[in-house]
């Protein structure tokens, strides 16, 4: 795990791969919690047998339910230190470029793009990025702030 501590530290940081998690199965329990929870019961999520015969062959993910896992998978990637407090601003730009199918596994990498001085603080730009294991493109790619006081 990376541990980035105080404002020169993250800011040094600038460009670089910080690391990927571990790999995360993501199961047909999960899919029907989630779509539970989010009143997203589409069948190409929630219908194995409708989905089998299907565009995707299968049920898949919900790409939200993907984004949600960022949180978790993202912390075994790095911490930051150093500051008072780290709220999250908010997504630039979030692309699902393939679906994750059911019991597939993902993992995230991250990279801090950008990193602005803004009144109190810091704001921090990380890229993230869901592979699938063994797939030519990503499940997810998203550009996240977060905002640091110092």
């Amino acid at each position: 795990m990376r541990v980035l501590n105080g404002v020169e530290e993250i800011k040094a940081a600038i460009g670089e791969h910080l690391g990927h998690s571990s790999y995360r199965t993501v199961t047909q329990a999960d899919i029907d919690t989630f779509a539970a929870l989010t009143g997203d019961d589409q069948w190409i999520h929630v219908d194995p047998e409708r989905a089998a015969q299907g565009p995707f062959g299968g049920t898949i993910a919900h790409g939200l339910l993907t984004l949600s896992l960022g949180p978790r998978l993202v912390r075994e990637i790095y911490r930051i230190e150093g500051m008072k407090m780290g709220v999250n601003y908010g997504y630039d730009r979030i692309r699902f470029p393939s679906p994750v199918p059911v019991d597939a596994k993902v993992r995230v990498g991250a990279e801090i793009e950008e990193v602005q001085d803004v009144p109190g603080g810091l704001q921090v730009r990380l890229k993230f990025t869901w592979e699938i294991e063994g797939a030519a493109k990503p499940a997810c790619v998203a550009a996240m702030l977060l905002r640091y006081s110092v």
